[in-house]
């Protein structure tokens, strides 16, 4: 394997068989970039592809953040006219492809990326103190595709829209009674709680195990077939040139509220 920058990999850790990945970025939340999305998913690729790993856990390094989405200073490079046609980028490392239970220990701020990254792993395990919200609409990022119609799936078509539409934040204990979590733990009790979860997991028959997650998978695969349209150029093609995207993140950066009265509603 490569040295990484951006995450951890750790293959057996606490529990044999448990594989960890972990994102490395402390000092902006948890943040990625293509490039840890880009080691995330050879990490993934790797343990999906090693016998000997039959559990991965997702998480972010310290104790305030998971992953707070995509970093927003790469975005406005890669969002900017003319970077708008770059290749496009999994925003899930690769976790919807491995046949293997993914597990999101979320230990702080899952926001934007990192709580589609959190619902679209096959079990989420919550501290306390972790917070959920999508901020799309607030940072001037257009979400499309099958990663935001995945949502209803898991909570619901009214909820889906409110946690898209209006970023709004849940408290831990708020995202398990929608279904966005499986359990919620003292913060403390957290790798405790994960330990668990792998140990069990890692007593089924793998070949079931692979075969559950395909047939899970296969519900939403006319919703990943059909990601391919490109929503931006068909409702809003000028929207990277017009300024709107900019606000979105100009404003996060200076740490106020956007202001997009002067686009057309």
């Amino acid at each position: 394997m490569p040295d990484f920058q951006d995450i951890l990999y750790q293959k057996h850790h606490r529990v044999r068989g448990a594989a960890w990945i972990t994102i490395n970025r402390p000092d902006v939340m948890n943040s990625f970039t293509g490039r840890t999305l880009t080691e995330m998913r050879s990490a993934v690729d790797d343990a999906g592809g090693d016998p000997a790993v039959g559990v991965i856990v997702i998480t972010g390094a310290g104790d305030r953040a998971f992953c707070a989405g995509g970093d927003v200073r790469w975005l406005q490079e890669v969002q900017h006219a003319g970077a708008a046609d770059a290749a496009p980028m999994d925003p899930h490392a690769g976790i919807e492809d491995c046949l293997k239970p993914v597990i999101a220990r979320v230990n702080g701020y899952a926001i934007g990326g990192g709580n589609h990254m959190a619902y679209f792993a096959d079990f989420t395990i919550a501290s306390e103190q972790a917070t959920f919200a999508q901020v799309g609409p607030r940072v001037g990022s257009p979400a499309a595709g099958h990663f935001v119609a995945y949502l209803t799936h898991v909570v619901g078509a009214k909820k889906a829209k409110e946690i898209w539409m209006l970023c709004h934040r849940y408290s831990a204990q708020e995202a398990r009674e929608m279904g966005l979590v499986n359990v919620v733990v003292p913060h403390a009790r957290l790798d405790e709680e994960v330990d668990k979860w792998c140990q069990e997991l890692m007593q089924k028959s793998p070949a079931c195990l692979k075969i559950l997650k395909a047939s899970f998978r296969e519900l939403y695969r006319p919703l990943r077939e059909g990601s391919g349209r490109d929503w931006v150029k068909e409702i809003a093609p000028n929207f990277y040139s017009s300024g709107e995207a900019d606000e979105g993140k100009n404003a996060f950066l200076a740490r106020r509220e956007p202001d997009f009265s002067p686009f057309p509603r």
